[in-house]
C-alpha cells in the first residue's frame, strides 16, 4: 500500500467518478481504476463499488475510507512541518436543510481559518442527501430536524446508515412570512388564518416522501402549493406572493434583508434540531470549531444547547 493510492482514492471518493478524479489528477483512467485495484487486491477487500454514473463506497470501503483519510492527514501535518512547499489544503464540509444560523457559522468558521488555500463546502440540500453525504463522507456533518412526526423513520435511516444524531436544541414552531403580509398584525396564527395563503416548500426529489420533508405539518391539505429548492427563492416568495412556510422561528435580518418575519405558530408540535456524524468518524478540529460556532448563534438567538 502506498500514500499515493491513498491520495487517488480519497480524490476518486469526493468526485463519486474515477474518470473525473482522473481529470483532476492528470493521469489516465484506465491508470487510475488500476491502482485502485491493485489496492483492492493488497488489502483483500472491494473499497469500490462500480455503477453506471460512477462509483460509491462500499461498507468496508467507508470503513477503510476512515482510516485512510487519518493517516493521509498525518502526512500532510508532517509535510507543513518539514516539507519545503505548500501544505495539504484544509478541508471541511456540511450538508444542512436550509437554516440562516448553519451558514453563519460557516462563514465566520471561514473567516477564523488562517490558511494560504482552503476547499469548504455547505451544501443546502434535500434531506435524503444529507444522509447520502455523511454515509460517502462527502461531509463531515449533516444538520436537520426530528419532531414527532418524522422521528422513529428518521431515526431507524440513521442506525441502518450508522449516523448519530446530536441534539442542539428544540424550538416551538413558527411561520414566515413577509413584512408586509396581514398576517404580521397577529401575535400568533393558526392554520385556519393561512388557509387562503400560498404554502412554501422545499422540494425533496426522489425521496419525496412526507417524512423526508423540511417543514412540519406536511401531509395537510393546502389549497395552493409552492415546492422550491433555495432559500432565496422561498424568501422571494414570501415576499411577491405573501406565501408562508413553516420553521424554527430562527431568522436573520443579515441574510434576508430585514424583509421577513417570524410569527408563532398556534400549534403543539416541538421540532428538535440537531447535528449528524458518521458513527466511525471523528470529528476534525475544523469540524469541532464549526460546531462550537454553530452553538454560539444559537445562544444568540436565545436557545439552551441540549446536553
Amino acid at each position: 500500500m502506498r500514500i499515493q493510492q491513498l491520495a487517488y482514492l480519497e480524490k476518486i471518493v469526493e468526485k463519486g467518478s474515477i474518470n473525473e478524479a482522473s481529470k483532476e489528477l492528470f493521469l489516465s483512467q484506465p491508470s487510475l481504476s488500476n491502482a485502485v485495484k491493485d489496492l483492492e487486491a493488497e488489502m483483500g477487500i472491494q473499497i469500490l463499488r462500480r455503477h453506471q454514473s460512477g462509483v460509491s463506497l462500499t461498507t468496508e470501503g467507508r470503513e477503510f475510507m476512515i482510516y485512510a483519510r487519518q493517516i493521509l492527514d498525518q502526512v500532510n501535518l508532517l509535510e507543513g512541518k518539514y516539507k519545503a512547499g505548500t501544505p495539504r489544503k484544509q478541508a471541511f464540509s456540511v450538508s444542512a436543510q436550509h437554516y440562516a444560523f448553519v451558514v453563519h457559522a460557516f462563514v465566520e468558521l471561514i473567516r477564523e481559518v488562517d490558511a494560504a488555500e482552503y476547499q469548504f463546502t455547505l451544501r443546502e440540500t434535500e434531506t435524503l442527501n444529507i444522509l447520502a453525504d455523511l454515509t460517502a463522507f462527502k461531509s463531515e456533518l449533516g444538520i436537520l430536524y426530528l419532531n414527532k412526526f418524522n422521528r422513529q423513520v428518521m431515526e431507524k435511516l440513521f442506525k441502518d446508515s450508522d449516523l448519530e444524531f446530536h441534539p442542539l436544541f428544540t424550538a416551538s414552531p413558527h411561520v414566515f412570512v413577509s413584512r408586509d403580509n396581514p398576517l404580521t398584525k397577529q401575535s400568533s396564527v393558526s392554520l385556519e388564518d393561512l388557509a387562503d395563503y400560498p404554502y412554501l416548500s422545499y422540494e425533496q426529489g426522489d425521496g419525496d416522501s412526507f417524512y423526508f420533508s423540511e417543514e412540519i405539518l406536511s401531509t395537510l391539505h393546502r389549497k395552493r402549493q409552492i415546492k422550491v429548492s433555495d432559500r432565496a427563492t422561498i424568501f422571494n416568495l414570501m415576499v411577491g406572493l405573501k406565501g408562508y412556510t413553516i420553521s424554527s422561528g430562527i431568522i436573520s435580518s443579515e441574510l434576508n434583508d430585514d424583509k421577513i418575519v417570524a410569527i408563532p405558530l398556534a400549534v403543539e408540535d416541538p421540532i428538535q434540531l440537531g447535528w449528524l456524524k458518521h458513527r466511525q468518524l471523528e470529528l476534525s478540529p475544523l469540524g469541532e470549531r464549526y460546531l462550537a460556532l454553530l452553538k454560539n448563534h444559537i445562544q444568540g438567538y436565545g436557545f439552551a444547547i441540549e446536553k
